[in-house]
């Protein structure tokens, strides 16, 4: 549905801290599955943890506030789409269930709750083969003018 090339146009996160690498589901308003493949040489493998490497759960957090971007920008592109900002503001009720390693590919799915005032709530799921690793409620908000 989206590649990389298409996701930067939405993102403006760039290498090392671009978490998300292909959208593979979009259902405009409701809800959007994308893939993260997690490899050995990400720069933060180095130091957590030399010999047992473990992917920080702030930054799976992050790749799934990412995927919530892609889907407030893709789908109401007016409200949060270039010239504007979308922040990170809340998580809430987030659960860390099983570490992820280099070699996983996280699926991260993102389904709207609401949107209120520039502030949009999405119940967010990362897994790897199928079982959950990370479950999150994710608030952001978008501010600035639109293009």
């Amino acid at each position: 549905m989206m590649d990389i090339e298409e996701i930067q146009e939405y993102l403006i996160h760039r290498y090392p801290f671009l978490l998300v690498d292909r959208v593979v589901e979009f259902e405009e308003n409701e809800r959007l599955v994308a893939l993260k493949n997690v490899t050995y040489n990400e720069p933060f493998f180095q130091g957590h943890f030399p010999g047992q490497s473990i992917m920080p759960g702030v930054l799976i957090i992050e790749a799934l506030a990412q995927a919530t971007g892609l889907l407030a920008m893709k789908s109401e592109p007016d409200k949060t789409g270039k010239g504007r900002t979308y922040y990170l503001v809340g998580v809430d009720k987030a659960r860390f269930r099983r570490p992820v390693t280099p070699g996983d590919q996280l699926t991260l799915e993102a389904v709207k709750l609401k949107e209120r005032r520039n502030i949009w709530s999405f119940s967010c799921t990362a897994k790897v083969n199928g079982q959950v690793a990370v479950t999150a409620e994710i608030k952001c908000a978008s501010a600035g003018e639109s293009a």
